[in-house]
């Protein structure tokens, strides 16, 4: 009897890989793609086979650990959300020329309207950049069924493979039906001892491997009874390409038989058979998609003989930005559809706040009033809980760009003549990609002020440790700070002044110094108290 589970998109995944006999999986959380890890570290299945299962500092190291898993021949997964994947860059990249030993899947959940980032940047354009497989699946059985396969495709073409998720699958449920569990790989080398050395000589050798073999994913992407479906209509003239979760967006306003011929694309790169058969066949073209309007600009540039009108996100027929929804897409298709109305509140809506108790409030205010006499806008702030003292009442931070930013764009507005220049970070995202910038301003004694607020959590996504727990000093040691200006605080309301006191001494030195402001986060304790009772 087949064994059916309920499961988020996310732990489709974390599932599939699992019953693929995957020995390792790492990650650094960020929603929406956090419950994959979680649900990894929670099984007992992957407690039982002995499954890896690790928060990794952040996306690149996370990405180099899966790759030497992999050149030991065993299958391996990493996860990340979207902007991660621009932290993991440089091995991802790389890892698509020295190819892999044993099976890779690089998951990346993206989030289109920014429910929880910075952009809406589209993960497809990187899959088409490194010139690897790309697996996009609609549903929360697609996500299990593509894991499984993903891992085969890796290891059948020598390549990573991406899996590409979005926030409504990653975080919607659905009934998932298993299949039978794999066991791990044994542990084995590569057949060619130089594959993973990239000199510029075995470098070029690999890429050009890597361009042969294309036009074996392409010849994937048309497999019959693949994750690419082409289904045309006899008295149609207008075609649909539906890719990944736009999909059930379609299927939602036409659940029955299709007036218009269908190209459902899951896999890339794009089946450029199938379009050019639709091509022949439609006077217009309507492209679904979650995310960029990455396939409505690779369709403009293929030339067939007749080549019919292009619609979608570039010309307006579908917004530009945003998530897609059954009401747009059934717009979109022409149907007769009356304006959505809004779902009436049971509460006035509120901007995001700090939970009551958080140790980020007595952070702001001592800081707003050290400030006091300097005037405002030196404040650099960094991704995390305390994001929100760009808020009222605090309004104490002035940036918020990147994961570590905070560090290096105050030694750049020092280095302009804004002095004295603050960063805020986090002890999470200071481990992550703070580092190397507090480096910088100890070799060149930068007049910053770092604040490290450390709650002992990476809290904003769920309260994963820290890669830095108990550390935070003596890594600012290491990088060079001086003994006197590495300085720890309690936030807490009762030791206001003697805070301030300290943040004003620190931020009047002509140097670098750091203040660690160390206070448990309040959730966890909260959590904790429950657990005894």
């Amino acid at each position: 009897m087949e064994e059916r589970m309920f499961l988020l998109g996310d732990e489709a995944v974390a599932q599939a890989a699992l019953d693929a006999g995957v020995s390792g999986c790492y990650a650094y959380p960020g929603t929406p793609s956090t419950e994959i890890l979680e649900y990894v570290r929670a099984s007992a299945q992957a407690a039982e086979a002995g499954v890896v299962r690790e928060w990794s500092a952040n996306e690149k190291t996370a990405v180099e650990a899966a790759l030497g898993m992999s050149y030991a021949g065993k299958r391996a997964m990493v996860c990340m959300k979207h902007v991660g994947l621009n932290v993991a860059a440089d091995p991802f990249m790389n890892a698509a020329i020295t190819g892999v030993n044993g099976g890779l899947l690089v998951v990346v959940a993206d989030d289109p309207s920014m429910h929880s980032s910075q952009n809406e940047q589209d993960s497809r354009y990187y899959g088409h950049f490194a010139q690897i497989p790309v697996l996009e699946p609609a549903s929360q059985q697609e996500a299990y069924d593509m894991v499984r396969e993903g891992f085969d495709l890796s290891e059948r073409f020598g390549v990573p493979v991406l899996v590409r998720l979005v926030t409504r699958l990653s975080h919607s449920r659905s009934a998932v039906v298993r299949r039978e569990r794999l066991p791990q790989r044994p542990l084995k080398l590569p057949g060619d001892p130089k594959q993973f050395i990239l000199l510029p000589s075995i470098a070029r050798e690999r890429y050009r491997r890597l361009l042969a073999d294309r036009p074996l994913f392409v010849e994937e992407a048309h497999r019959e009874e693949g994750y690419n479906q082409y289904l045309p209509a006899a008295e149609s003239r207008t075609g649909v390409i539906a890719t990944g979760l736009a999909y059930n967006y379609l299927r939602e306003n036409f659940p029955g038989r299709l007036p218009f011929h269908l190209l459902k694309v899951s896999f890339y790169p794009l089946p450029v058979r199938m379009i050019e058969e639709m091509f022949g066949e439609v006077d217009e073209v309507i492209v679904l998609e979650e995310g960029y309007p990455y396939v409505e600009e690779q369709l403009l540039g293929i030339p067939p003989r007749r080549h019919p009108r292009i619609r979608g996100r570039l010309d307006g027929t579908l917004p530009r930005d945003g998530e897609l929804n059954p009401w747009l897409v059934g717009k979109a298709l022409g149907r007769n559809l009356p304006e959505p109305e809004e779902v009436p509140g049971v509460a006035v809506g509120r901007p995001p706040s700090f939970c009551p108790g958080c140790g980020h409030i007595d952070v702001y205010n001592a800081l707003n009033e050290a400030l006091e006499p300097y005037g405002p806008g030196r404040v650099f702030s960094d991704i995390g809980c305390y994001t929100m003292g760009a808020l009222p009442p605090y309004n104490a931070i002035n940036t918020c760009v990147d994961m570590g930013a905070s560090i290096t764009m105050a030694v750049g507005a020092a280095d302009a003549g804004l002095v004295p220049s603050v960063a805020v970070i986090g002890d999470s995202t200071f481990t992550h990609s703070g580092m190397t910038g507090l480096l910088d301003a100890a070799n060149k004694r930068s007049p910053v002020t770092l604040i490290i607020s450390d709650n002992d959590a990476t809290a904003m996504t769920g309260g994963q440790p820290p890669s830095g727990l108990g550390k935070i000093e003596q890594i600012c040691l290491g990088l060079g700070v001086e003994k006197e200006h590495v300085r720890t605080i309690i936030p807490l309301r009762k030791y206001h002044e003697e805070n301030v006191k300290v943040m004003k001494e620190e931020i009047a030195y002509k140097g670098v110094s750091v203040i660690v402001a160390r206070r448990e986060c309040i959730r966890l304790v909260a959590a904790r108290k429950c657990n005894k009772k």
